[in-house]
């Protein structure tokens, strides 16, 4: 088993919660994890990347190569685009639509979303709306891993169980709500895969 992911976003967009969930997924199941992330302008809307490495073997770098990523998970969809090199010609990109423009010159989102939809393998979603009838707009970045999750190698409950334990100390109800979201974003993608 190897699974190696890219995930994307811009600061202030959960992409470190969500690392830290899959990782914990990944111990609890025994599994090797290797992570590398760049966040150094996260607190100014700066992009924020993290690469996750999952195997039951050994691994040796925590960079992965281009051409090699099973997946790009990305909470914002410039960031997908940015990181296409990385996929593998199998992989797929599972990505937010709604843009967060923090630059001048940030691209036409129909022109975005165009370059997203003819990707070959891709669930696009709009994991803000979904995360807002979850019962709080800021659990989108647990949308976004629910809807990531049949791509990852880990199972259901072991994510499900890192979610409780990630947000235990938040208190019941947000532990709810980061469920609730990312059950909404597995079922928005298991519908999709099977339509």
């Amino acid at each position: 088993m190897k699974c190696d992911i890219v995930l994307a976003g811009v600061g202030g967009q959960g992409i470190l919660s969500i690392a830290t969930v899959i990782g914990l997924a990944a111990v609890n199941n025994n599994l090797y994890i290797k992570q590398a992330e760049t966040h150094g302008m996260s607190q100014r809307g700066g992009a924020v990347q993290s690469y996750l490495r999952l195997s039951d073997k050994p691994i040796f770098s925590d960079l992965i190569p281009s051409g090699e990523a099973q997946l790009i998970l990305s909470v914002e969809p410039m960031e997908a685009l940015r990181y296409l090199n990385y996929l593998s010609k199998d992989g797929y990109v599972v990505t937010n639509i709604t843009p967060f423009v923090n630059i001048p010159d940030y691209p036409e989102t129909d022109e975005l979303l165009t370059r997203i939809d003819n990707l070959p393998r891709v669930v696009a979603i709009n994991a803000e709306n979904i995360a807002k009838n979850a019962g709080n707009v800021k659990s989108s970045n647990m949308v976004m891993l629910g809807a990531a999750s049949p791509f990852i190698d880990l199972p259901l409950q072991g994510l499900e169980q890192a979610i409780r334990d990630i947000f235990a100390r938040k208190g019941d109800e947000i532990v709810a709500v980061n469920l609730s979201a990312f059950r909404t974003g597995r079922a928005f993608t298991e519908q999709k895969l099977n339509s």
